[in-house]
């Protein structure tokens, strides 16, 4: 599986940006998607994710109520949402993609679960 993330940008506090992220060969209906960020020193985190088919969006707790998930499965496309953008919000963003997992209620917000990864897109919010 490849996927290439896009949409990132510069964009003032309290701003919006929608990432795209396409996803290309195959994936299967109990296969995630998720999307990282990593700020400028900081280790990859975990921002949301998603079961391809099916499933609740999973939140890190500081996005849940700013991010939103989505997917368009026919087009093979995530997409993040982010409103109410911070300073703290700047980061390179990542999608990923992880197959088929029994563990994945446990693991879907750990990096080392996902075996693929696009090549990450900025977002730099200004003060």
């Amino acid at each position: 599986v490849q996927l290439q993330a896009s949409g990132g940008g510069l964009v003032q506090t309290g701003g919006s940006l929608r990432l795209s992220c396409a996803v290309s060969g195959r994936t299967f209906s109990s296969s995630s998607v998720a999307w990282f960020r990593q700020r400028p020193g900081k280790e990859r985190e975990f921002v949301s994710g998603v079961l391809w088919v099916g499933g609740d969006p999973k939140y890190s707790e500081s996005m849940k109520g700013r991010f939103t998930i989505s997917k368009d499965n026919a087009q093979k496309m995530v997409y993040l949402q982010m409103n109410g953008l911070e300073p703290e919000d700047t980061a390179v963003y990542y999608c990923a993609h992880a197959p088929p997992k029994t563990s994945y209620y446990r693991d879907y917000a750990s990096v080392s679960y996902y075996k693929s990864w696009g090549q990450g897109t900025q977002v730099t919010v200004s003060s």
